[in-house]
Formats: structure tokens, C-alpha cells, sequence
């Protein structure tokens, strides 16, 4: 029994004398270089602070494995701080042409990957199909609305691009007169005046619902008129909302770069646009001397966290599981949002590698989730109406910025009622 004891504390004395502790891990520098990083331009990789590159695989939902392939190959510790790279070859090899340019042709590889395919709504379907496609054939273009406006001070400080229809000739109308005006619009608490201009976007009439008659010839007529209308060639489908988006990043990029706010929402919300340049004319940084900037990182509205996909099939938002599982992101409510021209740019670069989307607002935090960056929630954003026993008192709207949904008339009214001197509320 002794010579046991001896041999443990013998022992025991032996671990403790060659026991040597571990070093404290060394903290990441704020830029490192990770292995298999270029570091052909000498740029150190950026060290994220927050994890919005996902890394882990999601099982069994189509969207969930496209984007896994675009995280990992686009994952800023792996490579130069932006969100450009190689080229977004990780979907198919079939949806380019032979000439190497995208090729929009309906592609049933998709199909195979969806067990429910066959039972799923017609629009799912087809997004399904076409989802690969992000080029479109600009139908109606509209490439002088900023031009001479290339300083600071005569760019827009507002640019509303207003997602819209073939057919809702009297939205487009009734905002023109209202809320959408073009030009140099007063701030409602200010005495200062900023340029607006005000773009609306559109796909092709989509005639697959049902006997629709030809307006194309009339919208021809209005935007000769106007000279205000956007038109992609592609079917204007609810699930194709997220079309508009992109192509119009894209658009922007070219046309208006100078803008500072942009505003993008439906043709059936209501702005107080006046209301809205005095809160966006405070949304300055001030740098030295005189100088102010806009943030970067700067998008306001009706912010929705922790939303679920509907899986109800008869829902406007149905999402299979099929296609996509998990929580989305932050977001900010489709109805209006307002963000500033310099997002807008890093969005345009960093939607090349988010794949599409169904849902446009969602998809929209798809993006900014990448960027890290998170949207502001706005008070004065009503995306889902005001208390009904309110909506036909003036005084209610005084804190409104922007409220959904109003018809067309609704907006003539509500316009000249908020023009009139408020009695006292």
C-alpha cells in the first residue's frame, strides 16, 4: 500500500515539474493575410468584425446551396477587401451563351433540384427557371434625366425610383402630381429647395394571367410625354420585383451618379416628400470645414426582424422549403425605403453575389447582411397603414413619412388636404 502512494506522489511531482501552460492566443490584427489570399496588389485581407458570410451549409434547400458556393468563394478573410472578384461561375455552366454573355432562356436544371417542383405556384415556377438571369434588354431608357446636374449642389438631392406597372397609368399620374413631382421641391419645415427627379420602373406587361389588351402603345405615348419611365424586357411579376432593383443599381450607376438620396418604394404609398428632404437634409456627416457627406452605410424604414418564409402555398410570399430555409435577414419593408446614393453603389457590386431572390425587400437584406450592415428603422415609415380609425384625419399624418397603401384618388386628396393650413391638432 505504501509503495503505491509513493509511486502517485512520485509521479504526480514529475507532471507538475514538466507541466508548462499554454500562451495566451494571440488577438487578430484588424487586416491579416489568410492562407490562399491574393496578395498579388498588396492589400491585406479585411478581418470581419461581425460573421455575415455564411459558412455553414444549409441542407436540402436549393437557394441555401447556391448561396453557400457564392459565401465561400467571395468570404472577405479569404480575399482583397471588396465584393467583386473572379466572376459568378458557381451556378451553372448552362446559363451563359456561347459568346460568353448571359443567356435568359428558361433553364430546367433548377427543376431537377426541387423534388415539389411540379406542385408548386406558377410564379414560383418560373422564377425557378429564370432565376440565373440578371440582364435584360433595356426597353425604355431615360439616360438625360440628370444631365447638367453634375455638381454637388444642382445633383438631386432625392432620386425616387417608383416600382410600377404597364397597365396603373393613374398611379403614375396621381404621383406625378403629388408626391412625385419632379423638380425643385421645398422642404416642409425648411425654407431650402432640393432637386428631385422621380423614375418609374417597369418590366413587360405580363399576359399570362389572363386576356390583357395591348397598352404598349400607350405607355409609348406617355413616355414620350413624361420622359420618365423605365422598362426592362422581362415579364413584371411579383416574384420579379428584385429585378427591378438590380438593373436599376446598374442604371443609376451610369445616369445619375451624383444623387445623394434614393428613395425607392411602390406606386400605391403616399410621401410626404417635403416632410422627407427636411429629414434627409440632416442626414449629413460634417467633415472639415464646410464639408458634409452622406453615410455610407446610411437605409431607413419599417424594419422587420426575425421573419419567418410563409410556407402557406395559396400566400403571395410562399416560399417552399425546398428552396429556402432559415430566418431572414433585417430588412426593411418593400413598400419605401431610403437609402443614399453611396450604399446603393456598394449594393450594386455586392448583389453579384447574392444570389436571386423572390421577395425584393428581403433580398435587399440579403445584401446589406453582407455588407454588415444593419437598416435603421424609421417611425415615420407606416408600411402597414395607420390606425384605420385614423386614416382620413390630416393631423394624423404630421409625423407620417410615408404610409401604404393609398389609391390614386386617395393621393389627390390626401395631397391637397396636407397643402391646406393644419387647424390646430
Amino acid at each position: 500500500m505504501m509503495s503505491h502512494l509513493l509511486v502517485y506522489i512520485m509521479v504526480t511531482i514529475f507532471v507538475a515539474m514538466s507541466y508548462t501552460p499554454e500562451p495566451k492566443p494571440v488577438p487578430l490584427p484588424l487586416h491579416f493575410i489568410a492562407p490562399g489570399a491574393s496578395t498579388n496588389s498588396g492589400a491585406l485581407a479585411s478581418h470581419p468584425l461581425h460573421a455575415f458570410w455564411n459558412l455553414h451549409l444549409v441542407e436540402g434547400a436549393l437557394w441555401n446551396r447556391l448561396q453557400h458556393l457564392k459565401d465561400r468563394e467571395n468570404n472577405p478573410i479569404l480575399r482583397d477587401n471588396t465584393t467583386g472578384g473572379r466572376g459568378p461561375a458557381t451556378e451553372s455552366t448552362s446559363m451563359h451563351g456561347n459568346d460568353g454573355s448571359p443567356s435568359c432562356k428558361p433553364d430546367h436544371l433548377w427543376a431537377s433540384h426541387l423534388p415539389d417542383f411540379n406542385t408548386m405556384p406558377e410564379q414560383m415556377k418560373y422564377f425557378v427557371l429564370s432565376m440565373h438571369c440578371r440582364n435584360y434588354t433595356l426597353l425604355m431608357n431615360q439616360p438625360d434625366l440628370c444631365k447638367g446636374q453634375d455638381t454637388k449642389a444642382d445633383a438631386p438631392l432625392l432620386f425616387m425610383a417608383i416600382k410600377s406597372q404597364v397597365g396603373n397609368f393613374e398611379n403614375r399620374q396621381a404621383i406625378r402630381e403629388t408626391w412625385g413631382r419632379t423638380g425643385w421641391v421645398q422642404e416642409e419645415a425648411g425654407v431650402e429647395r432640393w432637386q428631385v427627379r422621380t423614375v418609374f420602373l417597369l418590366g413587360r406587361q405580363d399576359i399570362t394571367t389572363g386576356p390583357h389588351p395591348d397598352l404598349e402603345a400607350l405607355l409609348q405615348l406617355e413616355s414620350s410625354l413624361h420622359k420618365d419611365i423605365l422598362q426592362w424586357d422581362f415579364r413584371d411579376t411579383f416574384f420579379n420585383l428584385t429585378l427591378k432593383d438590380v438593373l436599376f443599381w446598374d442604371w443609376l450607376s451610369v445616369h445619375c451618379p451624383q444623387a445623394h438620396f434614393i428613395f425607392k418604394g411602390d406606386d400605391d404609398v403616399f410621401v410626404r416628400t417635403g416632410a422627407l428632404l427636411d429629414y434627409l437634409n440632416g442626414q449629413y456627416t460634417p467633415l472639415q470645414g464646410t464639408t458634409k457627406k452622406v453615410r455610407d452605410d446610411f437605409l431607413v424604414g419599417d424594419v422587420i426582424t426575425n421573419a419567418w418564409p410563409s410556407r402557406q402555398p395559396t400566400a403571395k410570399y410562399y416560399i417552399p422549403e425546398s428552396f429556402y430555409k432559415g430566418v431572414y435577414p433585417a430588412y426593411a419593408g418593400g413598400g419605401g425605403v431610403v437609402y443614399s446614393a453611396a450604399l446603393a453603389r456598394r449594393l450594386r457590386a455586392v448583389s453579384q453575389w447574392v444570389s436571386l431572390f423572390p421577395i425584393d425587400d428581403v433580398y435587399m437584406g440579403m445584401c446589406l447582411q453582407r455588407l454588415g450592415v444593419s437598416p435603421s428603422d424609421h417611425p415615420g415609415f407606416f408600411t402597414f397603414d395607420l390606425p384605420e380609425a385614423n386614416r382620413d384625419k390630416p393631423c394624423a399624418y404630421r409625423k407620417v413619412l410615408l404610409v401604404h397603401k393609398r389609391s390614386p384618388k386617395e393621393m389627390l386628396t390626401l395631397w391637397r388636404d396636407l397643402k391646406a393650413p393644419l387647424a390646430e391638432c
